[in-house]
C-alpha cells in the first residue's frame, strides 16, 4: 500500500481543485508585492530623513528629532507591530546621523 504522501488524486478532483488553489498563490503574491512597496517606501522615507539631517543647513536638533519620531510613527504606521524592527534597523542609523551632525552624545 502506498504511503498517504504518493498517493495521486482523481482527474476529476484535480480538475475541480485548480481553480481554487489558484486564487490563494494570487493573493499571496499581490500581499508579497504591496509588502516590497512599503518596504522600498520605507527605505526611501528613511534616506530622505537621513539625507536632510546631513544636510539641511538650517535645521536644528529638536526639527531633526521631531523627523525622527516622524519616521517612526510613519514607518509603524506602514508595519504595526514591528517596533522591535525598526528599533534594531534605523534606529541606530538615525541615531548616528544625529550624533555626528549635532555632535550629541
Amino acid at each position: 500500500m502506498e504511503s498517504p504522501e504518493r498517493v495521486r488524486p482523481s482527474k476529476a478532483g484535480a480538475n475541480n481543485a485548480r481553480p481554487n488553489d489558484a486564487r490563494p498563490c494570487v493573493e499571496a503574491a499581490a500581499e508579497t508585492l504591496e509588502e516590497a512597496r512599503k518596504l522600498h517606501r520605507l527605505q526611501w522615507m528613511i534616506g530622505m530623513v537621513l539625507s536632510a539631517i546631513y544636510q539641511a543647513p538650517n535645521l536644528t536638533v529638536e526639527q531633526a528629532s521631531e523627523m525622527v519620531a516622524n519616521a517612526r510613527r510613519a514607518a509603524l504606521g506602514m508595519f504595526p507591530g514591528k517596533e522591535l524592527a525598526f528599533d534594531l534597523l534605523y534606529k541606530p542609523r538615525l541615531q548616528r546621523a544625529m550624533r555626528d551632525r549635532f555632535r550629541l552624545q
